[in-house]
């Protein structure tokens, strides 16, 4: 193949996209994640709030106060367990959305740099359509042997952890559960049962603040890896599913 340069990350690029990362990030830590620092104290309060707002229906002659003082411990059971959930699903919202933005990101990029030498919309719509699986096979026909890298373990449990999410029990929580069950919180742990892990459903789909670190860094080095400059004759093979829209659009010109 010859040596013009087919795919390029120019220095700009590349530092807005990881400004941009880098942003959504922080903004989601400081304005959205920051909110749940403290539902033990909030959980106190709503105890403290019950007994405020039910105080007037204390009869001494007919109530005993640790009736009462249940109730409110109750009420603050129910709200802690109530914010915890909803910290929860705010964590992996945010996981979400980070995911996409990289994975939309990559194949605009992608396609921005076939379009210079390639006139067609059948590759395109295939370059947005495939699974990480291929776009991983397309990056590593480029030279870059992206699998390989210290990084690729999180993306790779970064895209299961979005589809378990957004999909609930299936074939990424079967993945997910062989290859990262760390993102299942398994209550049970230490309880001794045999098999614990095959009786987790999407509702154990947990993130920590450090995984949650670790999805993060792991984009921070994909954009910072991507080659500035692949030349047509760096390439040996593009896969196959590129092989065929490529020619496909071709013969749909002639």
């Amino acid at each position: 193949m010859s040596n013009y340069v087919l795919f390029q990350m120019w220095s700009f690029q590349r530092q807005t996209l990881i400004k941009g990362h880098q942003f959504y990030v922080d903004q989601a830590r400081k304005r959205v994640l920051s909110q749940f620092d403290n539902i033990e104290e909030e959980a106190e309060k709503a105890a403290a709030d019950w007994l405020e707002q039910n105080s007037n229906r204390f009869d001494p002659d007919r109530h005993d106060p640790s009736d009462f003082y249940e109730a409110a411990h109750d009420a603050s059971i129910e709200f802690y367990e109530l914010l915890s959930d909803m910290r929860d699903q705010t964590w992996l919202s945010v996981v979400a959305g980070m995911f996409h933005q990289w994975d939309k990101q990559l194949r605009e990029w992608l396609v921005q740099e076939i379009r210079h030498w390639h006139r067609g919309e059948r590759v395109i719509a295939k370059v947005w359509g495939a699974d990480f699986g291929k776009i991983a096979d397309l990056l590593e026909s480029l030279g870059w042997e992206i699998r390989s890298t210290a990084y690729f373990k999180a993306l790779d449990a970064l895209r299961l952890v979005v589809n378990v999410y957004k999909h609930g029990d299936g074939n990424s929580l079967n993945e997910l559960k062989k290859t990262y069950p760390e993102y299942l919180e398994d209550r049970l742990v230490g309880s001794g049962l045999p098999g614990t892990l095959d009786l987790l459903d999407h509702t154990n789909l947990r993130v920590s603040d450090d995984q949650f670190q670790a999805f993060a860094d792991a984009i921070i080095a994909f954009w910072r890896d991507v080659p500035d400059n692949v030349s047509g004759n760096e390439i040996a093979k593009v896969p196959d599913w590129f092989e065929k829209a490529i020619l496909s659009d071709r013969k749909s010109q002639k």
